[in-house]
């Protein structure tokens, strides 16, 4: 990975991904005592930054691609069906059942054959390989791939460049993270455009692989894959690409808890008027809650929420 694979894929991007906005609210600041800027990607196409990755593998692939195959709990799944469709690809998603419906349909809407399995009794890896090996499909992973990781860098340039013209050179950007892809992407392009802002991972409590690998050293396992309601960023653990990556420009990471994530969705909503799933969430939740100097700037990674559970956040904490 290097920061001209970024460049690359924001110029494939032109024209097809949008420059989400960085948004702030004078009353959130003063509730929480602190400047917090939230980049909004719930607004991306597709909603959410899966777009970016998804658009910037599939624009790489050879001109003879047949078709694509993802694994996705629903975010990365729409973006890699939306952008085969737009190059004339197939493309099957290989998601587990109890996968929001709303990202299930909207995966089929956008012309995917989705494909569900068990998390807990079914081997993701072994369906889609055996899919992939039937039909001449090209595998996309969420996170472990080169041409994602570079797409999700983009965001990291916006981020630089916006933070700059609202006079921010140094804070701290804290960004969900499942298996690090959207985290790497945007740590090397702050290495490489804003240096003095500070990438820290966010997770859910019980399933902050990442911020555990990066205190020890290594890459360490989640002992569940299931159980909160952040389920676009729940992964057995860090990807091989992007741990490495998190390991050398990552400060400390942060976890917090699916009511704080909840809290997060309704304060969004009130103060900043868009709508975020838990996993799109986190990193707003950790700006509320983490010990950070001066301002923030949390990544809203994404907005496909399912409408019941959106319903109770804002009748919790709204």
């Amino acid at each position: 990975m290097n920061f001209a694979m970024i460049e690359a894929a924001a110029a494939r991007l032109a024209g097809h991904a949008r420059l989400t906005p960085l948004l702030n609210a004078p009353l959130l600041d003063a509730a929480f005592g602190k400047r917090i800027f939230v980049k909004a990607e719930c607004l991306q196409v597709t909603g959410s930054f899966k777009f970016r990755g998804a658009w910037s593998a599939v624009s790489a692939l050879p001109a003879a691609t047949r078709g694509v195959l993802a694994y996705s709990s629903g975010n990365h799944g729409q973006g890699v069906a939306l952008a085969a469709a737009k190059h004339g690809l197939t493309a099957v998603v290989v998601m587990p059942s109890d996968a929001p419906e709303v990202k299930v349909a909207n995966t089929k809407a956008y012309g995917a054959e989705v494909v569900l399995y068990d998390r807990a009794t079914e081997d993701r890896d072994a369906i889609g390989a055996a899919l992939c090996a039937e039909r001449g499909l090209v595998l996309i992973k969420p996170f472990d791939n080169e041409q994602v990781i570079a797409g999700q860098g983009t965001v990291g340039l916006e981020i630089a460049d916006q933070a700059r013209a609202v006079g921010i050179d140094a804070a701290d950007v804290l960004v969900c993270c499942g298996g690090g892809g959207l985290s790497a992407g945007i740590a090397l392009a702050l290495e490489a455009q804003a240096p003095g802002l500070r990438l820290r991972t966010v997770e859910p409590v019980g399933f902050d692989d990442m911020a555990r690998s990066l205190v020890a050293g290594s890459r360490l396992r989640n002992a569940s894959t299931s159980g909160s309601v952040c389920d676009a960023i729940l992964t057995p653990s860090p990807g091989e690409l992007t741990f490495p990556v998190l390991q050398r420009l990552a400060g400390p990471g942060i976890a917090v808890t699916d009511d704080q994530a909840l809290q997060a969705m309704a304060l969004a909503f009130t103060h900043l008027r868009i709508v975020l799933e838990p996993g799109g969430a986190v990193a707003l939740a950790a700006a509320l809650v983490a010990d950070t100097e001066g301002p923030v700037i949390c990544v809203a990674s994404g907005g496909n929420a399912d409408p019941s559970l959106f319903r109770d956040a804002l009748a919790r904490f709204g």
